[in-house]
């Protein structure tokens, strides 16, 4: 098989490649074999081969491929409660909306309604990947990743664990701390079967909610089954101010340090949030090759705070994106690219103007649009170790056709600004669904708008 159009992405950190006219051969388990430049000597050849192809994609005047954009961060339940309740404080949100809804999730039928219509939302904004929180409910969380199998999105998927019952509704937690592993261990063989026969692959994760709704035990027996079963791990770490407390008073140091003690942290792991990790902890998540889910549209309501993006980067913290549904209002991972920038801009500058300048900022805090970018792409891939979010020979193929002629949504420059990088920037600011034309997923087509 065979895609011939211009290419955006960043195979490193912020380090923008644009390729025009390439073609990208693809074989049939749906990896990139080669990318072809119209500099390189076999272009001409190959391209000759790929028009005799039954499966040739060429682009048409004005459209792009992206990377797919890799989630790591998503509450699947929590879809039908996007945009609500968004002005109220975090216990409230919780108490009153997120823990009754996700409660609902005993039945498996309404499961399956709401996933089925999540995940081919998020395929149409371009998401190829996502990092999933299902609930405690085993059968509705296998439910789940069945939906992303079948409908070629690559999914990786959590049965959350809640077991303390001091920290938990009573309508809504597991049942023990022997069934929470128990379900979790049988989640794991269930999905790891189920991804057997998936091309893209779906995968179990080791997910327990947040230190404080688990018990020692729990998160214990939880960094056995991440040893035993070496699969993906996540949860939240010091996302505000009243989690990132309530772990030091309960235990005496950070909740990286917890989690890492407990055999939470991992090279397979992303923890979201992460806005009150300091650079001790970040040396943790470096040592221990975890990754951090940077969520700006949620951390602007419930964080606190704004994570020093590029000061982690800078150390060496492998970080990626995440919408948060539904802390975060917003499925699209374009969204979070634009608040990404915007809160590193804040940060740098400072929030408090009774302050005076040069002291109510952080210095050297922002980061671009196509760092940003990468975030959503190639950091992503680099976080879930997996050979995703890059245009280039032995990742997947997932790309998004990015159309700037899209009937009612164009997005000319008027022949002023028509530099590679300014048409990305134009994109990445301003494009909508109406511009994905299609998502191709391990080379797969998975979502067209005609």
């Amino acid at each position: 098989m065979f895609f011939k159009g211009s290419i955006f992405h960043t195979p490193s950190y912020g380090q923008l490649v644009f390729a025009e006219d390439a073609l990208i051969e693809v074989d049939e388990k749906g990896l990139i074999q080669e990318v072809f430049y119209v500099t390189d000597a076999l272009y001409q050849v190959k391209l000759k081969e790929a028009k005799a192809s039954e499966q040739f994609v060429e682009l048409e005047e004005g459209q792009y491929f992206l990377p797919g954009f890799i989630d790591l961060h998503v509450h699947a339940p929590q879809w039908p409660q996007a945009g609500i309740a968004l002005d109220e404080p975090l216990n409230k949100w919780l108490d009153e909306c997120t823990f009754p809804l996700e409660a609902k999730y005993q039945d498996s039928t309404f499961a399956q309604t709401v996933y089925q219509d999540l995940v081919k939302n998020l395929l149409a904004r371009g998401t190829t990947t996502v990092l999933y929180f299902a609930t405690v409910h085993l059968e509705a969380s296998l439910a789940l990743a069945e939906i992303c199998a079948k409908q070629g999105q690559r999914g990786l998927v959590g049965k959350v664990v809640m077991d303390h019952p001091d920290m938990n509704p009573d309508f809504y937690r597991d049942a023990s701390t022997q069934q929470a592993l128990t379900d979790t261990e049988e989640f794991i063989v269930a999905v790891k079967e189920l991804g057997k026969n998936v091309s893209q692959g779906v995968y179990p994760v080791i997910t327990p909610r947040f230190v404080p709704s688990c018990t020692d035990e729990g998160l214990a027996g939880l960094g056995q089954l991440a040893e035993k079963y070496h699969v993906h791990v996540q949860s939240h770490c010091s996302e505000g101010q009243w989690e990132h407390d309530h772990v030091k008073e309960r235990f005496g140091k950070s909740d990286t340090e917890v989690l890492r003690d407990f055999g939470l942290l991992t090279e397979k792991s992303v923890m979201a949030h992460c806005n009150f990790i300091n650079e001790k902890d970040g040396e943790i998540f470096v040592e221990t090759g975890t990754a951090v889910a940077h969520c700006p549209i949620s951390n602007a309501y419930f964080a606190n705070g704004v994570i020093p993006i590029k000061r982690l980067k800078e150390q060496g913290v492998e970080i990626g994106l995440g919408t948060d549904i539904s802390g975060g209002f917003s499925p699209s991972l374009w969204d979070n690219i634009k608040q990404a920038v915007m809160s590193s801009r804040m940060l740098e500058d400072g929030v408090d103007v009774t302050c005076a300048q040069e002291t109510r900022g952080v210095p050297d805090s922002r980061i671009s649009v196509i760092e940003a970018f990468s975030l959503a792409t190639q950091g992503g891939g680099e976080a879930l170790s997996l050979p995703i979010g890059v245009i280039a020979k032995g990742y997947a193929c997932d790309v998004q056709v990015i159309d700037m002629n899209a009937t009612g949504a164009s997005l000319s420059g008027f022949g002023v600004f028509n530099e590679p990088a300014e048409q990305l920037q134009k994109l990445l600011y301003l494009a909508t669904p109406a511009n994905i034309k299609q998502v191709w997923v391990q080379g797969k087509l998975v979502h067209e708008k005609y």
